[in-house]
């Protein structure tokens, strides 16, 4: 593992050049305001009458179409929806300088040649390890999120530097910056969102729910159990790992852990885990999202309007209506 800190970073590889945000939503307004307040030049580029324009002003940056952000500009970061990215390269490539670097936040344009950029261009990719909010606030508190580097295309010979020095820029230095590749980049962050953070846990959780209220149990004890207390076991684990996890449950929870977690993730879990890994490899996964979005995305929005309908978010809405600090 090559893992890069503050001291290994010459941040002078962005003095006085310019930087242009593409998008600003979570990760856009975080990286705008951090390399901004870390003394470079920014630039943020956005179709005009989009509802981010006047809140980009706002907060004290300057706002351009993007055709007019990217011109003189020696760092282009995409950090629009992946599926726009292809799009608004066609856009603006033309008004890219020679030598400049493409830099992006996730490697799907890239890895999956959405994007086929200049020869002439640097192409690389800070990914911060947490969302735009964590981002923004660790560095406002002196620290940062950690990243990963990776070039996929090195055309002036600077290309790993430029991007170090951006990753300082937005705080992730601070935390470490560890180097992988555009594919290993977009294959694990596809895997971990698909079988783990995302689909694995939200269908565990429902699952729960609806194991417990089908066996006659009230929904708003089922949400408590397995929605709401979630939140206690994923700090600990993100704090100390599953030793701290451990420390801090009742035994009788590290006991049912133990013999029954295995049973709920079972060989068959694992086999649907390397299947889904298999499918973001070989390329099936993003061909089918990108078919889906070029569609008009019906299966996408028939699915969200079907977990956005479940039981437990009538429920849970209720219930969480009555913790006014999480408001907070």
């Amino acid at each position: 593992m090559q893992l890069y800190s503050e001291s290994d970073v010459d941040t002078s590889f962005l003095a006085d050049r310019r930087v242009a945000i593409l998008g600003y939503g979570s990760q856009g307004r975080a990286h705008a305001l951090n390399l901004k307040d870390s003394g470079f030049d920014v630039v943020v580029g956005l179709r005009p009458g989009g509802a981010s324009w006047p809140i980009a002003e706002a907060d004290g940056l300057t706002v351009l179409e993007p055709n007019d952000a990217v011109k003189g500009a020696a760092v282009v970061m995409f950090l629009t929806p992946d599926m726009v990215q292809k799009s608004l390269y066609k856009t603006v490539v033309d008004d890219i300088e020679q030598g400049a670097m493409l830099l992006f936040a996730h490697g799907f344009a890239i890895h999956f040649k959405q994007i086929e950029p200049r020869a002439d261009l640097d192409v690389a990719l800070i990914a911060p390890k947490g969302p735009g909010g964590l981002v923004r606030r660790q560095y406002e508190e002196g620290h940062g999120v950690p990243c990963l580097v990776a070039v996929h295309q090195d055309a002036t010979g600077n290309a790993l530097k430029t991007a170090l020095a951006y990753s300082a820029g937005i705080g992730g230095a601070r935390a470490g910056v560890i180097e992988t590749t555009f594919a290993e980049e977009t294959e694990t962050d596809l895997f971990g969102e698909q079988a783990v953070l995302c689909g694995g846990a939200t269908e565990l959780i429902v699952a729960g729910f609806e194991t417990l209220v089908e066996a006659g149990y009230q929904p708003e004890v089922a949400y408590y159990e397995v929605m709401h207390e979630l939140k206690l076991i994923v700090d600990l684990l993100h704090e100390g790992g599953l030793r701290k996890m451990h420390k801090f449950i009742s035994d009788t929870a590290a006991w049912g852990d133990m013999v029954s977690g295995p049973r709920v993730v079972d060989a068959q879990s694992r086999a649907a885990m390397k299947t889904i890994l298999s499918e973001i490899q070989d390329g099936t996964f993003a061909r089918n999202w990108i078919a889906e979005n070029e569609n008009g995305m019906p299966e996408f929005k028939r699915m969200m309007n079907a977990d956005l309908e479940h039981p437990i978010e009538t429920v849970g809405a209720d219930l969480r209506g009555r913790m006014d600090w999480l408001e907070e």
